[in-house]
């Protein structure tokens, strides 16, 4: 049985869970129509460190999608993230000649060739290419050049790249699983796609998705992407400090964090204690909550002062007019917003996906903007891609009507 054509499927492989998400392409809008959720397996700080268990888990989060949603994929777009992602900006351009003429599209895609022939390690692979602005005869501020009339045409270009080796595992899994990837788009862009509103992009905002193993990040400026980058730092880091901290199991910690963490001690009553179970062979204890934050807190300022580190050196700390947006499973701990608004001052907000039609009202949370916006990102972009195919055949034919 073949994927229908009006199907898309997306594929998140991060370190805590593997999430899979089918969609249909009704009347021009997307339509959910079943997802699957399954424990990773083989990952290590982010990164696939043995095919075969994280080939297994991807495999039953895509059965558990495709059970369902009653149809059989064949075919997927995978969010990718960790460590090994690098942003860098690029200026190139091509001369039109000594006479005004139009820019066509042809131009636009030589300018960016152009911008983006850069030096890069050979273990690099370009992830994206994503226009910042055109210039054109020296006027810059230009969001599409076709049609205009000049001399010459430069772009100022974001390149996102990933380690070759790091993308072709992931990439790899999936195959083992059954799954041909057809295309793969940075977790932060994607989260974005889902949460981030078209004047937020505009005044400048900061979008961090706070995973298990890492955090990543996108800085939009003027509607374009100005910055992307990794964080070290994410969830497990938390609850690894407080199963340390407090001699307990690993999953004990992760349950006091999500129930009974907070990232600010202040925030937190003196009087209030949790009972733990701790570890085996040891009686169960009462703890103070505060002393569960005094663990939190210095790994949440941690966080936000690599980020604020990451922001200064790529130059984009003062372009957040509209602040800061937290997502993922990572940023749903109490006190990161006030901890992100004092590190960085600038406003901060919790962020979950725009839902899809018919999508259930449980998907709509931080954990799964990434899988909901990598959906959102696959639809665009195939819709671009036939708008474009289908001005190449109209051209086509033209030319050869006029041949005739």
């Amino acid at each position: 049985m073949s994927q229908q054509d009006n199907i898309i499927a997306v594929l998140d492989a991060g370190s805590s869970k593997v999430r899979a998400m089918i969609a249909e392409i009704h009347e021009g809008a997307l339509r959910y129509r079943g997802h699957g959720v399954a424990d990773a397996a083989g990952m290590r700080k982010g990164l696939i460190s043995d095919l075969g268990p994280a080939a297994a888990a991807i495999d039953r989060a895509a059965v558990a999608a495709e059970t369902s949603a009653q149809t059989v994929i064949e075919r997927c777009v995978v969010a990718v993230g960790g460590p090994h992602i690098r942003g860098v900006n690029s200026r190139g351009g091509i001369s039109l000649g000594t006479r005004l003429r139009e820019i066509t599209r042809e131009d636009v895609r030589a300018a960016v060739d152009r911008a983006r022939s850069i030096a890069m390690p050979a273990d690099r692979e370009i992830l994206h290419l994503l226009p910042q602005q055109f210039i054109l005869d020296e006027q810059p501020g230009i969001l599409d050049p076709v049609g205009m009339v000049g001399n010459r045409l430069e772009v100022n270009l974001h390149i996102a790249t990933s380690s070759a080796s790091a993308q072709q595992s992931i990439i790899t899994s999936a195959n083992r699983a059954g799954l041909e990837v057809t295309e793969t788009v940075f977790e932060a862009l994607a989260a974005a796609e889902a949460t981030l509103s078209a004047d937020e992009r505009e005044m400048g905002v900061c979008l961090l998705d706070i995973g298990a193993s890492t955090s990543e990040l996108v800085v939009y400026f003027e509607g374009s992407v100005a910055h992307t980058s990794v964080v070290p730092v994410g969830g497990d880091h938390f609850t690894n400090d407080l199963a340390v901290g407090l001699h307990v199991t690993a999953p004990e910690a992760e349950w006091l964090k999500c129930n009974y963490g907070h990232a600010v001690v202040t925030s937190v009553a003196q009087d209030s204690e949790v009972e733990l179970t701790g570890l085996p062979g040891y009686e169960p204890r009462m703890v103070s909550q505060r002393l569960i934050s005094e663990i939190l807190e210095p790994r949440a300022r941690e966080l936000f002062q690599l980020l604020r580190d990451n922001l200064r050196q790529g130059g984009v700390l003062e372009a957040m007019g509209a602040g800061c947006v937290l997502t993922g499973g990572g940023g749903r701990l109490p006190g990161l917003l006030e901890t992100a608004e004092s590190l960085l001052r600038v406003p901060a907000r919790l962020a979950s996906p725009v839902p899809l039609s018919r999508m259930p009202a449980e998907l709509a949370a931080p954990e799964f903007s990434v899988l909901t916006g990598t959906l959102l990102y696959a639809h665009r972009t195939s819709v671009t891609r036939a708008a474009e195919n289908q001005g190449l055949r109209a051209k086509l034919r033209a030319i050869l009507a006029g041949s005739v």
